[in-house]
């Protein structure tokens, strides 16, 4: 730990979680803190992916409420700037694109407009969120929450930049927890996390057996699944992820580990570069 830590625990039932980026994650986790009766706001500049995430958001929180029986829950409102959205939040989690400058330049803004007891999340799996919070004075609220795809996958691995006040980790896991997410506690920084760092290695072979032309993307997911007795496979799970965010996501691991590029450079030319990015474009590896 840093210096000793300012952070005391925030009020949370009178004030809101904001999300900022409304892409298919983080209109999710919209509807699940909204489900567990937490007030959200979404702060989204795209209009079109605003409008695509309240669309998503209306119909499924009653439905997910319903399912943690919850009879009324809580609202999500769409907010017009950044400062409407996190001057009275609580948690502020972001879930924009995995480009590390942007989210550098978004945590420099956070901390300058949240509450100084609010907690400053990034749902990076990619980059710690020590490198994202370099010019975040107040370090101490600084946190990974990476979630996965809720309400099918509720997992969440909470991790620590370095500075992250040890109260504010133990308050997180248990709000996550009431909230519906199985909270787990990633115990050293690590790029990647727990999951991601095996899923990592699955995703790069993969491409690389493709890249090779070893075999294709239906070949590697039909043996997946009868190995694994998996629903999807991780092909299947690349395009619904989105092709553009596996390639900016594997392009960090690349430069921080020296790993070999030839497979994320196929998966560039031969996809996204024709804006094949998967479930997002409708053509991907395994959608023709």
């Amino acid at each position: 730990m840093g210096s000793i830590s300012q952070w005391s625990c925030p009020d949370t039932a009178n004030r809101p979680v904001a999300v900022i980026g409304g892409g298919v994650l983080g209109r999710r986790l919209c509807m699940m803190w909204a489900a567990a009766g937490h007030n959200v706001v979404l702060y989204e500049k795209q209009q079109n992916v605003l409008q695509a995430a309240l669309d998503y958001i209306r119909p499924t929180t009653p439905q997910q409420a319903a399912q943690v029986g919850r009879e009324v829950p809580g609202t999500v409102e769409a907010a017009e700037t950044l400062e409407s959205a996190v001057h009275n939040a609580w948690m502020v989690i972001e879930a924009i694109p995995e480009i590390l400058e942007l989210k550098v330049n978004l945590f420099a803004e956070l901390d300058r407009l949240a509450p100084p007891d609010c907690i400053l999340a990034t749902n990076s799996s990619s980059y710690r969120s020590r490198e994202i919070a370099v010019r975040v004075e107040r370090k101490d609220r600084v946190c990974n929450t990476h979630y996965y795809m809720p309400p099918e996958k509720n997992y969440v691995e909470i991790m620590t930049c370095g500075e992250t006040s040890e109260e504010l980790m133990a308050f997180l896991m248990d709000q996550a927890t009431s909230a519906g997410f199985l909270a787990i506690h990633a115990k050293v920084e690590s790029t990647g996390l727990i999951f991601n760092r095996v899923w990592a290695a699955i995703k790069r072979e993969c491409l690389q057996v493709m890249t090779d032309g070893v075999g294709t993307a239906d070949d590697i997911d039909l043996m997946f699944k009868g190995w694994f007795h998996a629903d999807i496979g991780p092909s299947e799970m690349m395009d619904r992820v989105g092709l553009d965010t596996v390639y900016n996501i594997e392009k960090h691991y690349i430069e921080e580990r020296g790993l070999g590029c030839q497979a994320n450079e196929w998966l560039k030319k031969e996809f996204i570069d024709k804006g094949n990015l998967g479930y997002k474009s409708g053509k991907g590896l395994t959608l023709n």
